[in-house]
């Protein structure tokens, strides 16, 4: 067969030498016949099924089907597990996790025979572990996500994963739900294979892989459990040996305008701010510099165009049904908003891709004339009390707090604030603003889910929906409310937020991308002297590395010694 270059894996299966006598034989123990190593692009699938993440507890059904792919290309694919991150499941949060199971996919893949990789993602954090840990090995590689739920359904209510535990548990709280009709709601949420099927964190990173280019046609949509979703694995595992036949690392198609155009696709299908930070990254991975500053010019003035939960109506199978996000990106480009000369891993560039893109539900997919909201994207704020960025999804606020002053009611970590904040005797009130403390990547630790912290159940059962709330931590995709996140430096490691007292007064100006502290400097500076840092929790050996490596948010919480390309050279033979 020929071969425009010398592959990697010949490194371990060519010739007639000891060591490839040992490695082609310890794989015959497979059953494999000898053609196989004949000099065919070797794929490694590296799955992260795992029956403890229920977002992924399928893969294994879908690498048989990249398999098949892989086999009819002419190629050999071997399958080989890594770290499984579960969001529903972990604790204390899979995002403590996220370098780590990145550390597995890049090892797993530069200490194997390889040549190309078929990445199998689906839950949250799943997709940006393995998106950069391959990104620092540099080979040719495709994402292939599981794919969303099918809609939850309760009671001829259509209902989304996340965005209705939020509501449904606040109507409880309020008196307005029963338990027994909450409980009652479990198993119509989750009725299928997939992960969340509103626009959360995992259907967000899904559309951020088609959206750069990483993940073929209709990756962000297609229904876990509809046979299409088999088929673009099938073409996957083709298209991934004609990737390494033509030599297509990953830095081809994760360019700095790649990164541009999931950045504005995010904010027209209001996407989750996980992606800021799973972005920044993934890019710094791979070698581009992004920051804040980008997600705030690029996304400031890119409208919601999708109607989904927790911003909109409807949930991923109406999106796939209506188009998805072909239809999306050729709504931007119609608009002047995206590169549509980049190259894809189909083979074909994106305006190729979106050319003849239909829209098949107005209402799912708006026009640009008829957005969800007039600015999408993430807006990014700074000021006194986050000097290096803070972020809020505008399209999931609520519009009369996007400019408030209100007092602070403090919680000094999540562990008060359960404690506390359904005291009939806590002076809180519709206009106070909610600060979460030591809730960030070194001071939870991991960087938890817990920004969006419910409301206070006296004020929920006056009719309150919504209030300020401000945190070091992060929110999950699926939930929604005028939430301030990721304020760096966060309060663990002596940022402004650590500062905060009750009763201190805080504007948000969110049009104006500003968030101040309204307390005198020469106070700030007493404070900041007293101030002691907080004892960390007791830590795992790995909890411990984390917190003395973690980068803040806005450098995308990846370890210092992780950032940069560091490619899959062939390194030593121990034979």
């Amino acid at each position: 067969m020929s071969q425009s270059r010398k592959l990697r894996s010949a490194e371990w299966f060519g010739g007639n030498g000891k060591n490839a006598f040992m490695h082609r034989s310890w794989m015959k123990n497979q059953g494999l016949p000898d053609d196989l190593f004949d000099g065919r692009p070797v794929i490694g699938i590296c799955n992260t099924w795992s029956e403890l993440t229920p977002c992924n507890a399928h893969l294994r059904g879908l690498a048989e089907h990249v398999k098949r792919g892989v086999y009819e290309a002419g190629g050999v694919p071997f399958e080989f597990p890594v770290t499984s991150l579960g969001e529903s499941n972990m604790r204390p949060t899979a995002m403590l996790f996220r370098n780590l199971a990145s550390m597995d996919v890049e090892e797993s893949i530069r200490g194997n025979p390889m040549d190309g990789v078929i990445l199998l993602v689906g839950c949250d954090k799943t997709t940006p572990a393995l998106l950069m840990g391959a990104a620092s090995c540099n080979l040719p590689a495709i994402a292939v996500s599981g794919g969303p739920m099918l809609n939850g359904n309760f009671r001829g209510q259509t209902i989304g994963s996340g965005t209705h535990v939020w509501k449904f548990y606040e109507d409880v709280k309020a008196g307005r739900m029963a338990i027994e009709d909450f409980l009652a709601a479990e198993q119509g949420q989750s009725r299928s294979a997939g992960s969340c099927m509103t626009m959360g964190t995992a259907s967000t990173m899904a559309s951020m892989v088609e959206a750069l280019g990483i993940g073929l046609p209709d990756n962000a949509a297609i229904p876990a459990v509809d046979a299409r979703r088999g088929v673009l694995a099938h073409l996957a595992g083709r298209r991934i040996v004609d990737m390494v036949r033509e030599d297509v690392p990953m830095s081809a198609i994760l360019t700095r305008e790649a990164f541009e155009n999931a950045i504005r696709v995010n904010g027209a299908i209001g996407g989750s701010t996980n992606a800021v930070i799973h972005l920044i990254a993934v890019a710094r991975r791979i070698g581009i510099p992004l920051d804040l500053d980008d997600w705030d010019r690029l996304g400031r003035d890119v409208p919601t165009i999708v109607d989904l939960m927790p911003s909109g109506r409807f949930l991923m199978e109406d999106f796939y049904y209506a188009g998805g996000l072909r239809t999306v990106m050729r709504a931007l480009a119609d608009k002047g908003l995206l590169h549509t000369g980049l190259k894809t891993v189909s083979g074909r560039t994106v305006g190729e891709l979106i050319a003849d893109a239909p829209n098949y539900n107005s209402e799912v997919i708006r026009s640009f004339d008829r957005p969800l909201t007039e600015q999408g994207g993430i807006a990014v704020l700074r000021g006194n009390l986050a000097p290096n960025g803070a972020v809020i999804k505008p399209s999931a606020a609520t519009p009369e707090l996007m400019q408030h002053r209100g007092p602070a009611v403090v919680f000094e970590n999540i562990e008060d604030y359960h404690a506390r904040i359904d005291d009939p005797n806590l002076k809180i009130g519709a206009d106070s603003i909610m600060v979460l403390k030591n809730c960030g990547p070194r001071g939870y630790p991991g960087m938890a889910e817990v920004g969006n912290m419910a409301l206070p159940a006296k004020l929920l059962k006056e009719g309150v929906s919504d209030m300020v709330r401000i945190s070091d931590a992060r929110m999950s995709g699926t939930a929604y409310g005028t939430v301030v996140l990721h304020t760096a430096p966060e309060a663990a490691s002596g940022g402004p937020l650590a500062l905060v007292r009750d009763g201190d007064m805080i504007e948000l100006d969110v049009a104006g991308r500003r968030l101040e502290l309204l307390v005198d400097e020469a106070e700030l500076e007493a404070r900041r002297r007293a101030w002691v840092p907080p004892v960390p929790p007791a830590a795992s050996g790995y909890q411990s590395l984390f917190i003395q490596h973690v980068l803040q948010a806005d450098q995308g919480c990846d370890f210092d010694f992780l950032v940069g390309r560091r490619d899959a050279t062939v390194g030593r033979h121990s034979h």
